[in-house]
């Protein structure tokens, strides 16, 4: 069980990745994504997950630079994450869209490459090159996103590499048991996006009550059931108060029968597409 904004959980090829980072989807590039990265950096996050499609790695890749320099950070301290677009899948042309990331960040790798959404008739070409940056040591690990279970046996059927993580929308409406235990038979790690239901999940009475019990705020409750669900969590701010209060889960463990609780409300509501059924 996580202790610390610092423990990791051992991916399926041996790489240490952070339970718990910070996710930088929709947060503008310029000062606002250069000082939430600084912030969380400063306060302890050593995981920052953006994407080509988030328009603010040149941002990220600069709040690194400086927070390294600051914060006397080393680049192996830090895991950084970021994904191939869409429009970009295919083989040569997401060997491109990486170099294109790693260049707007400023950096020599990646620790974690993922396929953004699973496009039909691409992803498996796309997996054939995150496997070639993968072996040449571009990138230290490699996986998914938005991939259904039918999506991961389909890629599995000729993938050299299985897949380490696969990022999804996951919060206390949107559990993904079905997808967490064929996650855990292959050996991949599941990863939360917008694990707060883009706050939605923070009003629910169920939620409030259990927050009330153990003098934590409705977002701390939930980060820490992903973190009990051996779920690795990346939530996003941009205020500094919010980006520690979210990171202090670790000092308290819910009741089983909390935990229960908080399983019990799932009602498979997505706050973002169906990857069965998504037009980008």
């Amino acid at each position: 069980m996580a202790q610390t904004l610092q423990d990791t959980v051992k991916l399926n090829n041996g790489v240490e990745m952070p339970w718990f980072g910070l996710g930088v989807w929709q947060v503008e590039d310029g000062s606002e994504v250069i000082n939430s990265v600084k912030w969380a950096i400063k306060h302890g996050y050593r995981s920052i997950d953006t994407a080509a499609v988030y328009k603010n790695e040149e941002g990220v890749g600069q709040a690194i630079a400086e927070a390294m320099k600051e914060e006397g950070v080393s680049r192996d301290q830090l895991f950084i994450t970021s994904k191939v677009w869409n429009s970009d899948q295919g083989y040569e042309s997401t060997l491109e869209a990486f170099e294109a990331s790693l260049k707007r960040l400023g950096l020599e790798y990646l620790d974690l490459y993922l396929i953004h959404w699973p496009v039909k008739g691409k992803y498996k070409e796309t997996w054939k090159a995150l496997e070639k940056l993968y072996k040449e040591g571009k990138v230290r690990a490699i996986g998914v996103s938005n991939f259904h279970v039918h999506h991961l046996e389909d890629l599995l059927g000729d993938a050299e590499v299985v897949p380490a993580v696969d990022q999804v929308e996951l919060h206390p409406y949107l559990s993904q048991l079905e997808l967490r235990k064929f996650a855990e038979s292959k050996g991949i790690q599941i990863e939360a996006w917008s694990p707060l239901a883009n706050g939605q999940i923070i009003k629910d009475e169920t939620i409030s009550k259990i927050a009330e019990k153990y003098g934590k705020t409705s977002a701390q409750i939930v980060l820490r059931w992903d973190l009990q669900s051996k779920i690795v969590t990346i939530p996003k701010s941009v205020k500094e108060q919010r980006i520690i209060e979210n990171s202090s889960v670790f000092d308290f463990e819910l009741s089983a029968e909390d935990m229960a609780a908080i399983d019990a409300l799932n009602k498979n509501e997505r706050t973002g597409a169906d990857p069965d059924n998504f037009n980008f």
